[in-house]
């Protein structure tokens, strides 16, 4: 055989060897194997130039043959080595723990009910095995073992609470003072294993335990001033914690934890003799949750609306006026209503504090609406709190103007929702609530309020009309809508009130008369006409306003207020008014009707031009 032929037969032979080793390797690793295959595939050297013609046979140039790696996965079996992997690592590291604890409990039930072990034994055992498991869980973390290092820390901080609460509650080994100390360092040290080692999860522990000590070590007196004293201390580390680390969910663990205690103790000790003390600490707490959102620092993501759950601001301003306002319901003031605009006025100053300082604009522009929109939310509260009766709906009313306004200005979307919810609020209780007593037609306090919603409903239709987008154009259709059935609801009461103070008369000191029962009637007639001949009136005047502005929509609405009269005169009219009344009724119809069938045949706005050109 030629030796050119046997080495090159020999070379062959190791790439292909190693060309396999190479895709077993990388099955192993679980690397993409389609670089090895096709190299396997291809594992061919190119053949030298002819040489001159011998003897020797030719070796023919063979592909090796590689054969599927054992070791390959399918998709399948990544699933279920995932699923494998988590049930090994996560949940029987919790079913252990939790064996552990509860077969160390169970002996150490044992050993104490047959007096093995004393009470300071006991507590010295809780005490040394939680430092103990502490320090153990150390030399998992240091081999990357984060998961169950933090599991076996979360136990043995556990067990550090649990024994001093033994020691102080059970036993009586220790003054309070001392195991709120002793408590006090496992929360200490906890927050700085948490800072050093950078894990959140630390830090939870070191709240919750926190949060818990007063509970754990209450002997059911009232201590306002430590208890909350120490509460603003665990609230300032957590902001303290979330200003130099992305950790914004201790705040609302933080949150939780004072409305907790505060909720308590204030359902069992307050009284008005602490009014004062009281509300300094609500404030006190008010003002560390309100700055969080502007001193946070952003998450991963760089949103600052991310930094602190806008969830966690709208409780903490909800909660604190809740508490104001209860506190000072009790000695009957409405100062509630200037607090209200107070808060306003601070939040419209905090909406003001992150332009031009944020480094994510968009997510400032969040928080600052967010401020905006509570501020506006206590105007919106204020109004009803200070003022009474229809004052209230005039008070939602100019405010949706201002707003209006102001949005107008600021090309601001929010505070055009803000304008629709203070209309809906006036508007509301307008028609349902608000009882007028009237004792002048026409110009009294129920005209006059009507007027100021229809003069906002018209303002928000002429912004509106401004407007080049849909939204604009339905809040302008929807506002005319609006303040014409306003102004008819308006003006039919004025016209029920009149003949009701007739009908009154009738009546002296609510006796009845048979004798008036003829008067009585035909004054009931006249007010039935009176409805007909306004709302023929009204309809008219809207088809004049439609043909003048060539606006088909409100010609549309005069049409549909002609129709619904039409179906009263024929209907009801017919039967129940007096002859004249009914000739009148009819006539007057009748005359409108052909004047506007005059207006259409003319054609003055050319519509069978547009219908001719469709």
């Amino acid at each position: 055989m030629d030796p050119s032929g046997s080495e090159l037969q020999e070379l062959r032979r190791l790439v292909a060897e190693l060309t396999e080793r190479v895709f077993r390797i990388e099955q192993g690793l679980h690397l993409p194997s389609g670089a090895a295959a096709e190299a396997a595939s291809r594992a061919q050297i190119p053949s030298p130039p002819p040489e001159p013609k011998s003897n020797a046979p030719v070796i023919p140039s063979v592909a090796p043959s590689i054969p599927p790696s054992p070791g390959a996965i399918s998709p399948t079996s990544h699933e279920s080595a995932d699923l494998e992997s988590r049930i090994g690592s996560h949940w029987l590291n919790r079913i252990g723990i939790a064996a552990v604890l509860i077969g160390v409990s169970y002996f150490l039930k044992f050993a104490f009910d047959n007096n093995w072990i004393g009470p300071a034994g006991r507590v010295a055992i809780g005490v040394l095995a939680g430092i103990a498991m502490v320090v153990w869980s150390e030399t998992f973390r240091r081999r990357r073992y984060l998961l169950f290092s933090y599991s076996l820390k979360a136990v043995g901080i556990g067990v550090l609470y649990l024994s001093l609460y033994a020691a102080f509650q059970v036993y009586a080994l220790v003054p309070g003072g001392v195991a709120f100390a002793m408590m006090f360092a496992v929360t200490a040290a906890t927050a700085v294993m948490a800072w050093t080692q950078d894990a959140e999860i630390l830090a939870a522990f070191a709240l919750i335990g926190g949060f818990s000590t007063p509970m754990l070590l209450s002997t059911g007196q009232n201590r306002e001033v430590a208890l909350f004293a120490y509460v603003a201390i665990l609230d300032l580390g957590a902001l303290a914690l979330v200003i130099m680390k992305p950790w914004r969910r201790l705040l609302v663990l933080s949150y939780v934890g004072t409305l907790g205690l505060y909720v308590g103790w204030y359902t069992t000790f307050y009284d008005l003799t602490q009014i004062r003390v009281t509300v300094g600490f609500a404030t006190m707490f008010f003002a560390i949750f309100a700055v969080a959102p502007l001193l946070a620092r952003p998450a991963a993501k760089g949103r600052l609306s991310d930094s602190v759950p806008p969830l966690v601001a709208v409780v903490n301003a909800a909660g604190y006026f809740l508490q104001i306002y209860f506190m000072f319901e009790e000695i009957g003031t409405k100062d509630t209503a200037w607090f209200a605009l107070a808060l306003a006025a601070l939040y419209i100053f905090l909406s003001r504090q992150t332009r031009g300082r944020a480094a994510n604009p968009a997510a400032a522009t969040t928080v600052d609406l967010l401020h905006l929109a509570l501020a506006l939310g206590f105007i919106t509260v204020a109004i009803p709190i200070r003022l009474e009766a229809h004052w209230v709906t005039m008070g939602w009313f100019v405010e949706a103007a201002v707003l209006l306004w102001v949005a107008e200005k600021i090309h601001s979307e929010l505070l055009n929702l803000f304008v629709i919810g203070a209309l809906a609020l006036g508007v509301g209780r307008l028609l349902l609530i608000d009882n007028f007593s009237i004792t002048q037609p026409v110009f009294n306090s129920r005209m006059a309020t009507y007027v100021v919603a229809i003069a906002v409903l018209g303002a928000v239709a002429w912004y509106g009309s401004r407007r080049n987008d849909q939204s604009g154009r339905t809040a302008a259709a929807v506002s005319v809508v609006a303040l014409n059935l306003l102004a008819l609801i308006a003006l039919s009461r004025e016209v029920a009130d009149y003949y009701s103070q007739e009908m009154t008369s009738l009546r002296p000191q609510g006796l009845w008369n048979p004798s008036a029962w003829t008067e009585w009637q035909h004054v009931k007639i006249a007010r039935d006409f009176t409805y007909s001949a306004l709302w023929m009136a009204y309809g008219a005047m809207l088809m004049v306003v439609g043909f003048w502005r060539r606006s088909a929509f409100v010609r549309w609405q005069a049409l549909v207020l002609i129709a619904f009269t039409i179906g009263k005169v024929f209907l009801y009219d017919v039967s129940e008014l007096d002859r004249g009344y009914r000739i009148v009724s009819f006539i007057v119809l009748g005359a409108l009707l052909l004047a506007i069938s005059f207006m259409y045949q003319r054609d003055w706005l050319k519509l069978s031009s547009r219908r001719a050109g469709i």
